[in-house]
């Protein structure tokens, strides 16, 4: 109502899908009200109006860490009209700030990112079949969402599905629907994923998981450009763009007779490889500074740096599980890290709050120097600390507790028995 009087035309979508969703549908906006995280994640997309971001009363440290993440300006709750037209007119005078890589898989600007930016670009304005290869954790999927967001196709539907995550019984009926009475729980028609995505672009994560007998109906579907539901006598013309993502080597597969050489040799038209962490060590500083701005923003924390030592033990990690398993270190430390006296700034993370990630994958050297004893004792009262603290953080929610700590529920309640922690 307050906005209405300033006389501004109002519209409410729900989520952060749903905003970027009016906005690709040709809706005009000039600015855009957003909490919290939400506000910096659509800050960081590009093309989008300015986003000033709404917080809790007194709440300076999370402001500041939202003004850091890109957010355009910041109101506080409750919400007052005077504030709210100073706000307005602030974004509308202020050229706004670029920020760099709206997705965190693409953070990075060293020489092999920049090969990847290419690629993605080349093959985004195409209609033809792209396969994504890449290890756990390189951001298959977010590569895949980079490719439908530089398409034609931006402005239609991006459906991901994790075809490892389905039941092969089930699989069929998600990707192209079913007819009522098709098997005995279907009660009703339901409409596939191909259908979903018409017009747009359908991921089809861990591809290499897919049935055989489900490969030849994917295939007919990608040479027809047709589906046929379950239980159905016709067929349904779709126009999608599919993208297919694995880790499997499908050469092998396809020797070994578990994957279709016909569907691998369709699928591959536009292969695109995204490189393990390892082998691009130069993005892991800015990687990590996205990653703790991202998460101190999200669970309102304030600013947060990364000190010079703590990146440089980033960086002699070998990281087998990429870009994924960096960003769990770096929400941990965030999360666990003792929080400054308000007002003196940011609070500055160090090597020690990185875990025993860190100590167990220590340098060699280090380790031969220092006496066995010592090290054993500091790393029982490293591992002691983060267990009270991430306690502490869920207020004693234990499973949380553990999925912080990335350990079992199990391990966690056997190390509190350990330390004496009640």
């Amino acid at each position: 109502m307050m906005l209405d009087r300033l006389g501004m035309h109002v519209s409410a979508v729900a989520g952060l899908d749903g905003a970027r969703s009016y906005l690709r549908t040709g809706h005009t906006c000039d600015t855009v009200f957003a909490p919290g995280e939400l506000a910096t994640q659509l800050a960081i997309t590009g093309g989008t109006p300015p986003v000033i971001a709404v917080v809790r009363p007194r709440d300076v440290t999370a402001a500041m860490a939202l003004l850091a993440a890109g957010a355009d300006d910041v109101v506080t709750e409750p919400l007052d009209e005077l504030a709210l037209a100073l706000a307005l007119r602030h974004v509308a005078v202020v050229p706004r700030r670029a920020v760099t890589a709206a997705a965190p898989a693409l953070v990075g600007g060293g020489e092999v990112m920049q090969r990847l930016r290419e690629t993605i670009g080349r093959v985004a304005g195409t209609r033809s079949t792209v396969l994504i290869l890449g290890e756990s954790g390189t951001g298959k999927e977010l590569v895949a969402r980079a490719i439908h967001d530089a398409s034609p196709r931006i402005g239609r539907r991006f459906v991901a599905v994790n075809c490892a995550a389905i039941p092969a019984a089930l699989l069929e009926s998600e990707l192209f629907g079913h007819r009522r009475g098709a098997f005995t729980d279907a009660v009703r028609d339901k409409a596939g994923l191909f259908e979903d995505a018409d017009g747009g672009t359908l991921l089809l994560d861990e591809i290499g998981e897919l049935p055989l007998a489900l490969q030849a109906k994917l295939l007919r579907a990608l040479q027809e450009g047709e589906i046929r539901r379950v239980g159905d006598t016709s067929s349904i013309k779709v126009d999608v763009r599919l993208i297919a993502a694995t880790l499997r080597d499908l050469a092998d597969d396809v020797r070994d007779g578990r994957f279709r050489a016909d569907l691998y040799y369709r699928l591959n038209v536009l292969p695109v490889v995204i490189p393990p962490l390892r082998e691009r060590t130069e993005d892991i500083p800015q990687l990590a500074r996205f990653f703790a701005q991202r998460h101190a923003a999200r669970h309102q924390l304030g600013a947060v740096e990364l000190s010079d030592t703590a990146i440089e033990a980033l960086v002699r990690q070998p990281w087998p599980g990429n870009v994924r398993e960096l960003e769990n270190v770096i929400e941990r430390a965030v999360v666990l890290a003792d929080r400054p006296t308000l007002g003196h700034g940011p609070h500055v993370i160090d090597a020690t709050y990185l875990g025993t990630v860190m100590t167990v994958r220590a340098p060699a050297a280090v380790a031969a120097s220092a006496d066995e004893l010592s090290i054993k004792k500091a790393t029982r009262v490293l591992e002691q600390e983060l267990i009270t603290r991430a306690l502490g953080v869920t207020q004693g929610n234990r499973t949380n507790a553990a999925k912080l700590l990335e350990i079992s529920h199990r391990a966690l309640l056997y190390k509190m028995k350990e330390y004496g922690i009640s």
